[in-house]
């Protein structure tokens, strides 16, 4: 075990720790980044419990493509390892593990529990763990720091300290990365509250802002995602009523953000492991104190509605056209959560598949930035190869559900020629001009 250390971090903040080692406890679109980042800097140890992964970044790998190979190879002072023991030399642990919700849309933290666990076997007097994940208000203190208590025997805010900065990563974006996203920083004291953002501004060159509490930063993040949520659901609900007043949405949308504080949201699928999933954290917290959320609940209905709602459109385009359903060949563009990114986490573009198979269609799908053994694993959805994506298919419908660049580049026509004559195109990110198309959100 590590020699225990007598020193809570004080005010001067990193200046008065020249020892500062760095474990990173997870190594998906959060963590990798961050180890990549204090690796350039501090001796870090980059912790997983998959050893493909961790076999994958040691030969300067990344599937995520968060990072390049020359960014993990700028990190010298960064090592990727499977085992604990690697851990005990680290005396400031950061948890970047996945916070999902079970199949009733409660908070799941498993993960974050067992991430606990592993801290609390290697952490010892005087260390900081602080945490990123997405949680609701109070899980840091209420749920993950008793499990390092029991587990190393220390007590909190005497033995060991903690703080809590939450994640801003946005998968796929290579213009807003770790070090330019401005960073939200608290701790369990005042001192470790300094010391927690003296550590973030050594690599963050937007600057942080230093919540008053742990809470409070807890909850700055949950309602990031819980706003767009609202309000993306909000457009959501405004297209279906234009369509059914024979509006275009996006003319609407356009004309009305000729106005300066109009916000720019669009409709489409709400997906991915912050947007369609944090708002269940608030809601499960709020009930759990007494409050029942009606507006964030609402808009998450109406958000987790849309795979069935955009192919009821579509099946009522087919009929015009007296094309069959049952049995029709359908061909969805995209699986991926967002576009130009391989995250498949919680996408709704699966919401497409299941509900056309509940017409009895036969559906397709390709998308060139997804991993296919991926796909099959957490869906049971085979990818179409490119090369199997020719003309001869012809199909009844095809659903750009996804805005991959490739997409943009094969054009409407393009697109137009792997279908019928009579077929559907449906787009539903807004890629092609409106008369291109047969029809959108």
């Amino acid at each position: 075990m590590k020699k225990e250390r007598n020193v809570e971090p004080n005010a001067q903040g990193l200046k008065s720790f020249s020892d500062v080692r760095i474990g990173i406890i997870g190594l998906g679109y959060v963590g990798l980044p961050l180890a990549v980042e204090f690796g350039k800097k501090f001796s870090t140890v980059g912790f997983d419990i998959n050893q493909s992964r961790v076999d994958e970044l040691a030969s300067g790998k990344d599937h995520t493509l968060e990072c390049s190979p020359e960014e993990l190879a700028s990190a010298a002072q960064l090592e990727f390892s499977t085992d604990i023991s690697k851990l005990q030399t680290a005396n400031c642990y950061i948890v970047t593990v996945p916070t999902p919700v079970d199949d009733s849309n409660r908070p799941d933290l498993t993960p974050l529990i067992k991430a606990s666990e592993t801290v609390g076997k290697v952490i010892s007097k005087g260390d900081v763990v602080i945490y990123e994940s997405t949680v609701y208000p109070g899980a840091t203190e209420e749920d993950c720091i008793p499990v390092v208590e029991k587990v190393s025997g220390l007590e909190f805010n005497k033995d060991f300290f903690a703080g809590y900065s939450p994640e801003r990563i946005n998968p796929g974006d290579k213009e807003h990365r770790l070090p330019t996203i401005r960073k939200v920083t608290s701790g369990s004291t005042p001192e470790v509250t300094d010391f927690v953002n003296e550590l973030y501004l050594s690599i963050i060159t937007a600057g942080t802002h230093k919540a008053p509490s742990i809470k409070a930063a807890e909850a700055a993040k949950v309602i990031e995602n819980t706003q767009r949520d609202v309000n993306i659901g909000l457009i959501n609900e405004l297209s279906m009523i234009f369509n059914k007043l024979g509006i275009d949405t996006l003319d609407v949308l356009e004309a009305a953000g000729s106005k300066w504080n109009f916000l720019p949201f669009r409709p489409g699928l709400v997906g991915g492991h912050c947007i369609g999933v944090d708002p269940f954290y608030l809601t499960h917290k709020a009930q759990q104190v007494g409050f029942h959320p009606e507006m964030i609940l609402a808009g998450r209905r109406t958000n987790d509605n849309m795979g069935k709602y955009v192919v009821s459109e579509i099946v009522k385009l087919m009929l015009h056209r007296c094309l069959s359903v049952k049995n029709s060949k359908v061909l969805v563009l995209g699986i991926t959560f967002k576009e130009n990114c391989p995250d498949v986490r919680n996408t709704k573009a699966v919401d497409l598949v299941s509900e056309f198979k509940e017409y009895g269609c036969n559906v397709d799908v390709f998308d060139p930035w997804a991993n296919p053994d991926e796909v099959l694993h957490e869906y049971g959805i085979s990818l179409l190869p490119k090369s199997q994506l020719l003309p001869s298919i012809l199909y009844d419908a095809v659903i750009l559900a996804v805005a991959h660049d490739e997409f943009r580049e094969m054009g409407a026509g393009a697109i137009r020629t792997l279908m019928k004559p009579d077929g559907v195109l449906y787009d539903i990110k807004y890629v092609f001009p409106k008369e291109s198309v047969d029809g959108r959100l």
